[in-house]
């Protein structure tokens, strides 16, 4: 993770980096709150419930795998400012206008940003119209409105707005499940931010792609590290991304993912059902082979509502440690099983202790992905214009 998101979380990291936009190969590890999965079906025994919102007879399969994520944002978002000579003066349009890093652009004189691509035909044609544009932006959640007028850029001879903008992203985490009766998933266990701001991705659209590791970088006390890993041919799609809420990625997918420990479903845990104790971890640190790793759960949290940092898990196994140093980057999204029983996914590392780090409970986990009986209804590629 970069610097200024270690200062932001002192003593823990995240170990999935959202990094760079584009699918080039290969890609490095990846490291946010949005409504239920849409279109979503609940369980067919979704009335006899056991309290949780979890539908005692739910089974899901475990993942583990390595699994490209590919975002497009709902719109293109600002990652910075770019200033440009004036006369002598260097200025920026944009932050004159009062957008900040973090504000996703919606619209642009009434054109739906679903691209950045558009930005700069709109740009040069009120650049050289003399006018400024109207741009509407979101900033926390809210619908807020700017005028910014274009500046010339005499070096390169093209119309700027003086902010660099972003509207995809890319990266590699771990499948965590597949609900197979519901056509969905979960994967990652927290949220995906932009690396520059910080700020969660507001999802457009996505894919999650069949990836491969091909070698570890070691954790090691105060620097965490990551899984590598390359993309698989463009036609290996697992399923979409329609939403990134704090306890991961979910969408559909339809046939289940390869290399599977599980041909059948296993019964999932409420956060009361998980104990301290020996549990297992699944995950990838070699080519697409799914393994069993020992770690203890060492610290429980009860929680009544969604939250994070459900428990804390210290890996004890031996060959684990000895390929990885710990919990790594790409590693969040590994299932935790218990006593049979699918109980969470690893989400963080400490950077201190890499051998040690939190998991979340899987029901809040369920309950974005619209598996669980109860939904609630309701370096990167960046471009000065």
């Amino acid at each position: 993770m970069k610097p200024n998101l270690r200062k932001a979380l002192p003593g823990l990291f995240l170990a999935f980096f959202l990094s760079v936009s584009g699918a080039a190969e290969p890609v490095r590890s990846l490291a946010a709150p949005l409504a239920s999965l849409s279109g979503a079906e609940p369980s067919s025994a979704a009335a006899e419930t056991n309290g949780s919102g979890i539908d005692p007879d739910l089974r899901v399969i475990p993942g583990g795998q390595t699994i490209g994520v590919k975002v497009k944002s709902a719109g293109v978002l600002v990652v910075g400012h770019h200033y440009i000579q004036d006369g002598g003066v260097k200025i920026s349009p944009g932050e004159d206008s009062g957008l900040l890093p973090g504000d996703l652009m919606v619209s642009m004189d009434g054109v739906k940003l679903d691209d950045v691509s558009k930005v700069s035909g709109l740009v040069k044609q009120a650049g050289e119209q003399g006018r400024p544009l109207a741009i509407r932006y979101l900033r926390g959640g809210k619908t807020h409105e700017a005028t910014l007028k274009p500046a010339y850029d005499g070096g390169d001879k093209v119309w700027r707005l003086g902010l660099y903008i972003r509207d995809s992203a890319a990266g590699v985490g771990t499948l965590t499940f597949y609900a197979p009766k519901q056509g969905v998933y979960g994967a990652l266990g927290h949220v995906i931010t932009d690396m520059n701001t910080g700020t969660p991705i507001t999802v457009g659209s996505g894919q999650i792609i069949q990836s491969s590791v091909t070698s570890i970088a070691k954790s090691e006390d105060g620097d965490p590290g990551e899984k590598r890993a390359h993309f698989l041919k463009e036609s290996q799609v697992l399923g979409n991304v329609e939403t990134n809420t704090e306890f991961g990625i979910f969408g559909r997918m339809n046939r289940s993912p390869g290399h599977s420990l599980y041909r059948e479903p296993i019964p999932v845990a409420k956060g009361t059902e998980v104990k301290e104790g020996p549990a297992e971890i699944l995950t990838v640190v070699d080519g697409q082979q799914v393994e069993r790793f020992k770690v203890d759960i060492i610290h429980v949290s009860r929680q009544s509502e969604p939250a994070t940092k459900g428990m804390v898990l210290r890996i004890t196994d031996p060959r684990l440690i000895d390929k990885t140093g710990g919990i790594v980057q790409g590693m969040s999204g590994s299932p935790i099983i218990q006593n049979g029983k699918l109980v969470g996914a690893v989400t963080h590392v400490f950077v201190n202790d890499p051998k040690s780090g939190y998991g979340c409970f899987i029901e809040w986990m369920l309950r974005d992905s619209g598996a669980s009986a109860q939904l609630e209804q309701a370096v990167p590629n960046l471009k000065a214009i």
